[in-house]
């Protein structure tokens, strides 16, 4: 299965009223396990940032002026994306500004591009309801190294949800406590001017998993039998509010 641990920085919180993605991280896990094979642009938006919003990701017209535009590099993110399953943390947040790039290019929103979206904030709400949700919250709950995230940066951020999603979906102790390793050693500063090169195809060697064996075991016929057994009951038991069955199935 490939997934996609996605983030974004932009230019302010609407994408309808022209706000920008200004920076774009992308953490490739095959097997559950990070490949390596990550994407990471800086963008010129070709507008203004909102004070409010630099204040979060540190980013600034100046340091984005020589970056390219979304045009230059969709068609490379586009062939990255194609078919994967997306983690995102607040979903509509992240896809609103990429649909609005994709619609401005000719393209059909992510949705129709991707395998899939798997909104990471809806499984938090419901494991931790009442509860704060936010990244940095999940990674203190559940012993996800944080430290270094000063401000914040599309590419670790989207190293830390990874870890988190793997937190969330295998109810384990945190991969990298148990190797004593961090997302600091990432080189990326959370969204400062010194962050990886602009469309970088690298490995975050401090997040490097490739040695572990993460088996994928698949359910038997009997046991998917029982599984579903288990989820009418649950359905009938909650009058048919069951967040399970409104979620797209994973690809296989």
């Amino acid at each position: 299965m490939r997934q996609i641990v996605l983030d974004t920085e932009t230019t302010g919180l609407s994408p309808a009223n022209g706000d920008r993605i200004i920076e774009i991280g992308c953490i490739e896990l095959l097997g559950r396990k990070p490949s390596g094979n990550n994407r990471h642009y800086y963008l010129n938006p070709e507008r203004e940032i909102h004070a409010e919003a630099q204040r979060v990701h540190g980013l600034s017209l100046e340091f984005l002026a020589d970056k390219p535009k979304f045009a230059q590099v969709a068609a490379d993110l586009l062939d990255y994306l194609a078919g994967a399953e997306l983690i995102i943390h607040n979903a509509p947040f992240d896809l609103g500004f990429l649909d609005a790039e994709w619609q401005r290019l000719g393209h059909g929103p992510t949705r129709q591009l991707a395998g899939g979206v798997i909104d990471t904030l809806l499984m938090a709400k419901e494991m931790y309801p009442g509860k704060r949700n936010g990244l940095d919250a999940l990674c203190e709950r559940l012993g996800v190294d944080n430290s270094s995230r000063t401000l914040h940066g599309a590419l670790l951020d989207a190293e830390l949800l990874a870890e988190v999603y793997i937190c969330l979906t295998r109810g384990q102790d945190s991969l990298l406590m148990e190797l004593d390793i961090g997302p600091a050693g990432s080189g990326h500063s959370g969204g400062h001017p010194s962050g990886p090169a602009n469309g970088q195809v690298h490995a975050a060697s401090a997040n490097d998993w490739s040695h572990l064996a993460i088996p994928l075991l698949p359910a038997n016929p009997h046991e998917l039998q029982a599984h579903e057994a288990l989820l009418l009951d649950l359905d009938q038991a909650s009058k048919g509010k069951t967040v399970w069955r409104k979620v797209q199935p994973m690809p296989a």
